[in-house]
């Protein structure tokens, strides 16, 4: 299992007892406003993401979604945040897509900012990842705001990309190379 730790926060592998926070954050509207294809409506859908978190974790050298919860010291879930590999060289090295997403509640905190930092760090510290790749719609402001005080550098914006809430949106694209991250250090 996966336990990375921060001042305030702990990122680990998910657990069944996860269900019922996820849940919460995986159905909300306004927290799930950007990200409409993982919304849920229902506690089994939600429940299906988990059964695919907790068995991912088991996968060991061959794992490709690390998906992780963040809670805080007292153990209360704030969110949801991970990385999925999408290739692989023959030495072994990868390159990964990040997302986070947070209760409202904990926005403006700056705990996605942590977050992302200690799962980088254990990216390109410990699991052999080259590139990580993220983005979001241009307004999600917050978002954005994380990629560019995490360190990663603005690739691409695509105009009209994304069909949400009604309406075509630009979404703007970001990436970070392993030795960025460690120049930065």
């Amino acid at each position: 299992m996966i336990r990375l730790e921060t001042g305030r926060l702990i990122i680990r592998d998910h657990i069944p007892a996860d269900l019922i926070p996820m849940h919460e954050l995986l159905s909300d509207s306004s927290a799930m406003r950007f990200l409409p294809d993982i919304k849920t409506e229902t506690p089994a859908q939600t429940e299906k993401n988990l059964e695919t978190a907790v068995a991912e974790s088991l996968r060991g050298e061959f794992r490709e979604k690390y998906f992780f919860a963040v809670v805080d010291k007292q153990g209360t879930y704030l969110g949801d945040i991970g990385y999925t590999v999408y290739n692989r060289s023959p030495e072994g090295e990868k390159n990964g897509h990040l997302g986070y997403f947070f209760l409202e509640r904990y926005w403006g905190q700056g705990f996605a900012t942590e977050a992302v930092q200690a799962v980088l760090s254990f990216a390109f510290s410990e699991d052999h990842v080259l590139k990580i790749e993220t983005g979001c719609a241009k307004d999600n402001i917050g978002s954005e705001r994380v990629m560019v005080k995490c360190g990663f550098i603005k690739e691409a914006e695509k105009r009209n990309h994304e069909w949400i809430d009604g309406v075509w949106r630009d979404r703007v694209e970001y990436g970070l190379l392993r030795k960025e991250w460690f120049s930065r250090k």
